[in-house]
């Protein structure tokens, strides 16, 4: 197992959908022990597998006291019901936080190390969870869910920001 660097914005891996795990190999179940560690820190909520470089459908959670992970997530159910609209923040985007709009309950489907059937729901939190990682997956940030006017507010702090980190 080992921790692994987050990448943050502007890193293609994190634009490009990840690709399905069709074989359940070592390389597989290392990646799935990475994000495990590497989730496991106070303030981080989940982690998709694209954050730390591999472009696989496979992500982590810290939620609750309950750390868990799944592959291949699919969002097969959300509710019409929004979520009060909520400051969400990423850790490849790291010290900015957003008010981003998600569905107060999400289902998502998956596998586990043996091929076994995942189900991840729930309400609040883990509904932003669930709409949050697999957007990751599919190469998609939240900034890209933000109203237009928060998101350029948004854009205009995240360039000052990495060119402060550029200096």
């Amino acid at each position: 197992m080992a921790f692994r660097d987050i990448r943050v914005t502007g890193d293609p891996v994190l634009r490009t959908p990840c690709e399905p795990i069709v074989t359940i190999d070592d390389t597989v179940r290392t990646l799935v022990e990475d994000l495990l560690e590497t989730v496991d820190y106070d303030g981080r909520a989940g982690l998709a597998a694209n954050q730390i470089g591999v472009s696989l459908r496979a992500f982590s959670w810290n939620i609750d006291d309950q750390i868990g992970y799944i592959l291949n997530p699919v969002i097969v159910e959300v509710s019409d019901e929004l979520q009060e609209l909520g400051d969400e923040g990423c850790l490849s985007v790291p010290g900015l936080w957003y008010p981003c709009e998600r569905a107060n309950y999400a289902r998502a489907e998956g596998i586990d190390l043996d091929g076994e059937p995942v189900v991840l729901e729930g309400e609040e939190i883990w509904a932003r969870l669930i709409q949050h990682e697999v957007d990751h997956l599919n190469g998609k940030l939240y900034l890209d869910r933000l109203a237009r006017d928060v998101r350029k507010q948004a854009m205009r702090e995240l360039r000052a920001s990495l060119e402060l980190q550029a200096k």
